[in-house]
């Protein structure tokens, strides 16, 4: 029997294929290696979650899904802009996120959206800065619970496919539970 007139891949298309069709699981691994090798504190985690939220912020502010992906490289100039000048990141991002809210009621973004991602930005954030007054061990284990705990949020938003792409909740979700992980082992080992 004669091949030529089959239409199947081969088996190295569809393995790439399959690789491209998960780009946001590969993003979210690649960004927790990174920040589980560069600096893999307490600190750090509390600003990838309080990030996170304000991504999801953010995208309900202004009824825009995309806006959750700029979000995250201006979170993260908004912090480095903010130590340039001596603000602690979560000032910054607090900031921002009440900034958001308002701008999100003169806007018409709609009540529940905004509601839930505000309730979700306190409860996540005030998790991670209690966090930050405990000693940094402790701090950190905390905080990298309560990132792993944001990947339910990813969760809820990737299955409902509401207020983020599912592209970004894919990829937090596979950035907080590795990072929270990491975080969490390191510590435990020492290092």
């Amino acid at each position: 029997m004669s091949t030529a007139g089959s239409t199947a891949a081969p088996a190295s298309t569809r393995a790439t294929s399959s690789l491209w069709r998960r780009w946001p699981a590969v993003v979210g691994l690649l960004g927790a290696a990174f920040v589980a090798v560069v600096s893999p504190d307490r600190d750090t985690v509390v600003v990838a979650l309080l990030v996170a939220a304000g991504c999801y912020l953010a995208a309900a502010a202004l009824s825009v899904r995309w806006v959750a992906w700029a979000a995250i490289p201006v979170g993260g100039a908004l912090v480095v802009s903010g130590a340039l000048i001596g603000i602690e990141p979560w000032f910054v991002l607090g900031g921002v996120s009440v900034i958001l809210v308002v701008l999100g009621l003169i806007l018409g973004a709609s009540r529940a959206a905004l509601g839930a991602q505000a309730v979700a930005l306190v409860a996540y954030g005030g998790a991670a800065l209690a966090a930050l007054a405990m000693a940094p061990v402790a701090g950190a284990i905390l905080a990298s619970l309560a990132l792993i705990a944001h990947a339910v949020w990813d969760v809820i938003h990737y299955r409902r496919n509401v207020v983020v792409p599912r592209s970004l909740a894919e990829a937090c979700m596979f950035f907080d539970i590795p990072l929270g992980v990491a975080v969490i082992v390191l510590v435990f080992a020492g290092g």
